[in-house]
């Protein structure tokens, strides 16, 4: 995540090729899957909400964290990779890996990224998206001293609790077919800069890539694992897809959240959402705005926590198995 008040491996050359193929296919459709998936035909039956699991989220933000930075080009980017992409491929109807470039404006270095796009009930056209980026910031340019500054942030809340919650869900809906098809989009590059030129890659690449995409609406998450989360409305979110923020923050209020999903203004952030929204996807940004280690070192293990992740993910939850 970059700026408040408008204040990013390598993958082989033949799996790029083939996988682009996936890609290409995605954008005629219009929503509709690129393939079919186990589900089968949709099935508008609601069924009770399943639990989301807080802990085992959890168990996912800290394996990120053990794998170092996740900085485009690290080991611990490519080593995350494989690792959710098989965890995808495990549990979802289709995963499309997306790789691609990019030049940055400063210095011009090379950058290899990947989105990843999982998707339940591929076949049924009315679907809702929820994303997240799971790279880490290269610098933790908040910190005051040079030598800090220099270097990258362990990501234990920006990258990584968003891109928990979404690994969570992947579990809850492969293990009960929900009402309306969900896709879940990991994107890559958000957090790459120093300025806006070199960051939101994975969405603006995703916007680009596919054109006819029109889910119902898109929700992004990003810095929910704080240790005493509170989410306020984003004024971004609430200028380009009201309705979808009285969708979610309703929905929290019902199943007891709304100590947590506050409705006050939050202040305006430039996010993954800004490069959705421009290209016709309505897409808010659940994100907690107060986190004190936001760019630090101290971005750690010992700075976060379940609490909002079981919060977001619960929510998210009762809001997919109500149908959207």
């Amino acid at each position: 995540m970059r700026g408040t008040t408008n204040p990013p491996r390598s993958i082989g050359e033949p799996m790029r090729s083939l996988l682009l193929l996936s890609i290409i296919a995605l954008a005629g459709c219009n929503g509709a899957g690129a393939s079919a998936g186990r589900s089968g035909a949709p099935d508008r039956t609601l069924a009770p909400t399943p639990v989301f699991r807080a802990d085992t989220a959890f168990a996912y933000l800290e394996r990120q964290v053990a794998f170092g930075p996740r900085v485009p080009g690290s080991p611990g980017h490519a080593a995350q990779l494989a690792w959710m992409v098989e965890f995808l491929k495990a549990r979802a109807d289709t995963v499309i890996l997306d790789p691609f470039e990019h030049e940055t404006s400063v210095g011009g270095t090379r950058l290899e990224l990947a989105n990843v796009f999982a998707r339940f009930r591929p076949d049924d056209r009315d679907r809702i998206l929820v994303l997240a980026h799971w790279d880490t910031r290269p610098t933790a340019d908040e910190e005051s001293d040079a030598e800090r500054r220099a270097r990258p942030i362990p990501g234990a809340n920006d990258g990584a609790s968003g891109t928990a919650v979404l690994l969570e869900l992947a579990n809850v809906l492969s293990s009960n077919s929900p009402p309306i098809g969900v896709d879940l989009l990991f994107v890559d590059g958000e957090d790459y800069g120093p300025g806006g030129p070199d960051m939101y890659l994975g969405a603006k690449r995703f916007a680009a890539r596919n054109p006819a995409y029109r889910p119902l609406y898109g929700i992004l998450l990003d810095m929910i694992g704080d240790q005493n989360p509170v989410y306020p409305i984003e004024l971004n979110s609430r200028e380009s897809a009201p309705e979808v923020v009285e969708r979610v923050w309703r929905v929290a209020e019902e199943i007891g959240h709304g100590n947590a999903f506050v409705r006050r203004d939050g202040g305006a952030i430039t996010d993954d959402h800004i490069p959705l929204n421009r290209a016709g996807i309505r897409t808010i940004d659940i994100i907690d705005f107060d986190y004190g280690h936001w760019h630090r070192l101290t971005d750690d293990l010992a700075n976060v926590s379940a609490k909002g992740l079981g919060i977001v993910g619960s929510v998210l939850t009762a809001l997919i198995f109500r149908g959207g």
